[in-house]
């Protein structure tokens, strides 16, 4: 039963092929008939049948045990079956093989199974990982339209070090959004103390400053507690936005991150820093002088905040994807659909090769702007 219900989740994963999937799920039967009318329909000499015990070492690959060991005896039948027509076709030899390959064949399938099932497991407590450490954000706060992306670079990855929050606080619309040098476990377990430490600091630090200091306080206290041999070099640039309730404006605090883009009144600008802030954890190294940039956010306009594994994916030639550019031949969108768009032109740019981990947040204040204050 277990094995079934493996098989019925994986069904469900692999609908996208459609009917192509069910077509080589069913190529153990059609080989076998083909090896079967041709064994009947050619002579002994050519011993077509001696083909038979490859259609249940197909069969392993992917089908459950008894499926398997019932294709391999109806093979067998079909073998005794011309020993009738050709009485010197060497069949006990044929028959042999038929059952010692099925019999190989179906401890295979059991043993592929049960790594499926376990791969299955991994995968699902990988997806709640993820979903705790950058949980969907909601479409609207206070108003605000937003919409997340996150994509991985590996195609089995679920969890990356690229991060985004966001959150009502008594202080307007937080936004953060993040990448952590490195790859693997630590940076995933870095980019968890960045968020769970912004998720509580949001709310209680009236100015971004002090959101950046806690941040940074989190990310030494997880380094201190978790070392690994990169920690001295292990750093996170970082992005928090904030609109206040019913404003006119948005205050942006740069730390090393990848300026954000602003569409503002039909016109695109890129909103760099008026002076750098250190990233996450190289304030002790160049300083902790952090500046806050205020610029105006009207109804109608666009955010766009994005990890540098936007801007630096590359096309076959090499050349860098032009997010500006890009940027400003996008008429109006709602914040998926702009997302939607991203994704799909970072595809087709890279050629469907993504090279690193991409977080995206878009984000747009609607014409007629609801204001929901938290209690």
């Amino acid at each position: 039963m277990r094995f079934v219900l493996v098989l019925r989740r994986l069904r469900r994963r692999r609908r996208p092929y459609g009917g192509r999937w069910e077509a080589v799920r069913l190529s153990p039967v059609i080989l076998t008939i083909l090896i079967a009318a041709l064994a009947f329909s050619t002579p002994r000499e050519i011993a077509i049948s001696r083909l038979l015990p490859a259609a249940p070492a197909l069969a392993a690959s992917m089908w459950p045990v008894l499926p398997t060991i019932l294709l391999g005896t109806f093979c067998l039948l079909v073998m005794v079956g011309l020993s009738f027509v050709y009485t010197d076709l060497g069949t006990p030899y044929t028959a042999a093989a038929i059952v010692a390959v099925t019999l190989a064949a179906a401890y295979a399938s059991h043993v592929r199974l049960r790594r499926e099932e376990a791969l299955f497991q991994i995968r699902l407590v990988a997806d709640t990982a993820q979903k705790v450490l950058m949980r969907p954000l909601p479409s609207r706060l206070e108003g605000i339209e937003i919409e997340s992306l996150y994509v991985a670079a590996q195609a089995q990855a679920r969890i990356g070090g690229d991060f985004y929050e966001a959150a009502v606080t008594p202080y307007g619309v937080r936004l953060l959004l993040g990448d952590v040098r490195g790859k693997g476990l630590s940076a995933v377990g870095t980019a968890s103390a960045v968020i769970s430490s912004f998720r509580e600091a949001a709310h209680d630090e009236p100015d971004l400053r002090g959101v950046i200091h806690r941040l940074e306080t989190s990310m030494a206290r997880h380094g201190a507690a978790f070392p690994s041999p990169d920690l001295p070099e292990r750093f996170a640039t970082a992005l928090i936005a904030e609109i206040p309730h019913g404003g006119s404006h948005l205050r942006l605090l740069n730390c090393g991150h990848p300026p954000p883009l602003l569409v503002h009144h039909g016109k695109m600008c890129v909103l760099e820093p008026t002076a750098p802030s250190p990233p996450l954890n190289l304030a002790a190294l160049i300083g902790d002088r952090y500046y806050i940039d205020t610029v105006a956010f009207a109804p109608g306009d666009q955010l766009l905040l994005y990890t540098d594994g936007v801007t630096e994916t590359r096309d076959r030639a090499g050349d860098f994807f032009p997010l500006p550019d890009w940027m400003r031949r996008q008429g109006p969108a709602a914040p998926p659909g702009l997302l939607d768009r991203l994704h799909r032109d970072l595809l087709v740019f890279s050629g469907g090769r993504l090279d690193d981990d991409i977080a995206a947040l878009a984000v747009r204040c609607p014409e007629h702007r609801a204001l929901e204050h938290p209690a």
